[in-house]
């Protein structure tokens, strides 16, 4: 008898249920967010139609306080100064195969206009360029153009590391200790004639000081940096410059009550015993190439910027900025000195030619520029077995650095 109960009113709450269920409204069926396109593990950003379409692939994180995180607010100045334009970038891109696919799937998405951040970038980046003729790519270092939608796109570095070398010199000068030394990246141009930037400008200002080098065979690995910063510290050297991507140098340096020399980024000086930090403001220039694609007037080559393009900086010497209490303490000739080099070089008058003019002897005594004479781009680009004809090419160490050349094979 119960269970008769139990069966009717287990029926009548469905027959009130379905009916409850019949009176609501229809509601949507579930949707699905569209999967982003993935490729070799790295998630491709969409663009977004309509218009002009940016993208920008890093080598590493995109607040590395260093070169990723000053290329990556140079996008972020695109956005905000290019009309009717939509960026994205990925970030962490290995050099080699990896990028390549990356490449090639941002250039399939439709992206106007693709920059690709490292030196390891380039063979790639020229393989999808000529796949995709319609796109643009400009690769940031390196030496490579097409002439047709691959450009080469850099700046004279060397001014503000010569003139961060005065800075150290003096300082290593000043502190009873005239060694200095440089973490460099690979054995490529590039960091060759920074390193001999740099020298140049230490013994202008501390002939007897010397530099060693230590390499590290990676562009972002914070405990590589800290390692090898910690390796020159403590072989003697009482200022330390960077060539790769983070603050590293500076925290070590404050560790060990000596000198750092940070690099890329402006915000990158920041620890109590950082000297100061030559830095890169990549958004006017990526702003006027990317306005340039835009309008098609561009012309894909080799672009190289100096200082009066507004793309350089030398911390605490900028407009705004304040010298750090390492560089106040100097005497103040050889900060006035800078201060009018600096000056120079945001009117033109001196740049990376001015840097390596004659005479220049090498490490070992050898002259490799006479009075009189300077290098070509050509030869800060070059090494010889590259075969373009190269005069003064950049495979030797200036006067000063205690270091081997390093095998460029």
């Amino acid at each position: 008898m119960k269970k008769s109960y139990l069966l009717r009113g287990l029926s009548i709450m469905l027959v009130l249920a379905f009916a409850l269920t019949a009176c609501q409204p229809a509601q949507p069926a579930a949707t699905v967010e569209p999967t982003k396109e993935e490729v070799g593990g790295f998630q491709i950003p969409e663009v977004q139609e309509g218009k002009f379409n940016v993208a920008m692939v890093l080598i590493g994180p995109h607040d590395d306080g260093g070169w990723s995180q000053a290329h990556y607010e140079g996008l972020e100045y695109i956005a905000k100064n290019v009309p009717d334009t939509h960026v994205a970038y990925i970030e962490n891109v290995p050099e080699g195969a990896d990028s390549e696919q990356v490449f090639r799937a941002l250039s399939r998405k439709g992206f106007n206009l693709i920059f690709g951040t490292s030196f390891g970038f380039m063979d790639p980046m020229e393989t999808v360029a000529n796949e995709f003729p319609d796109v643009g790519y400009i690769h940031i270092s390196g030496f490579k153009s097409n002439e047709k939608n691959f450009g080469n796109l850099f700046g004279g570095m060397e001014v503000m590391k010569y003139l961060g070398g005065m800075l150290a010199g003096a300082r290593a000068q000043q502190d009873g200790n005239a060694k200095l030394g440089y973490m460099a990246t690979f054995p490529i141009p590039e960091e060759l004639r920074l390193g001999n930037a740099i020298a140049l400008g230490m013994r202008a200002t501390c002939p007897e000081c010397t530099m060693d080098v230590r390499w590290i065979n990676t562009w972002h690995d914070p405990v590589k940096e800290k390692e090898a910063a910690a390796s020159l510290f403590d072989a003697g050297s009482q200022v330390v410059f960077t060539g790769a991507d983070t603050p590293a140098v500076a925290d070590v340096a404050t560790e060990k009550g000596k000198w750092g020399v940070t690099y890329d980024w402006f915000g990158s000086c920041k620890a109590e015993r950082c000297l100061t930090a030559p830095y890169w403001n990549w958004g006017p220039v990526y702003a006027k190439i990317a306005s340039e694609v835009k309008a098609g007037t561009y012309k894909f080559g080799w672009d190289y910027f100096d200082a009066d393009s507004g793309g350089l900086g030398l911390y605490g010497f900028m407009e705004g900025e304040t010298p750090t209490k390492g560089v106040s303490e100097l005497d103040p000739e050889v900060v006035n000195q800078v201060k009018d080099l600096v000056a120079k070089s945001l009117t033109g008058e001196f740049n990376r030619f001015s840097v390596f003019s004659g005479p220049i002897n090498d490490n070992t005594g050898k002259e490799i520029v006479p009075a009189g004479a300077a290098l070509e781009q050509i030869d800060l680009d070059q090494f010889p077995e590259m075969g373009l004809g190269c005069k003064y090419c950049m495979k030797w160490w200036a006067e000063g650095i205690t270091a081997e050349l390093p095998s460029t094979e």
